[in-house]
């Protein structure tokens, strides 16, 4: 196991406080407020000790760059807002997936997105928040 440093404390605590999917870039942002001199390499490097301690898991979404999530947690799904980019997630499953496989196959496991827009980009006054930047827009909705 690492040490505990500030930097990975600070990160740590962004991804258990978020209760979503971050990319590298959220962390970065939110982890500053902390520790205000973290560099975008810092954030990678103590990314990579916190997957080896197995404190956090990557998220891989089709297309995207990776994101962090809290370790152990039960199986969910994501939900993509196509207009701030954030994830967040989709604690039921449909289940019962077998039934959609060709007859013969054995389905082993799965993988669901929904894609569409969050309730904050849903709300009325999300038109002044979609014309700020994706990180910029998720920083605003903390």
């Amino acid at each position: 196991m690492q040490r505990q440093t500030r930097q990975k404390q600070a990160i740590y605590e962004v991804i258990e406080n978020a209760k979503r999917p971050l990319l590298a870039n959220e962390v970065l942002g939110l982890a500053s407020k902390s520790v205000p001199s973290l560099s975008i390499a810092t954030v990678y490097r103590n990314l990579k000790h916190l997957l080896g301690d197995k404190r956090i898991e990557v998220v891989e979404l089709p297309g995207q760059n990776p994101r962090y999530e809290l370790a152990g947690m039960a199986h969910h799904h994501y939900f993509q807002c196509r207009t701030c980019d954030r994830v967040f997630e989709i604690e039921r499953c449909p289940g019962h997936l077998q039934d959609l496989a060709p007859l013969g196959f054995q389905v082993e496991g799965h993988e669901i997105v929904l894609y569409g827009q969050c309730q904050d980009c849903c709300s009325p006054s999300s038109e002044e928040q979609t014309k700020l930047e994706p990180e910029a827009s998720f920083n605003a909705n903390l």
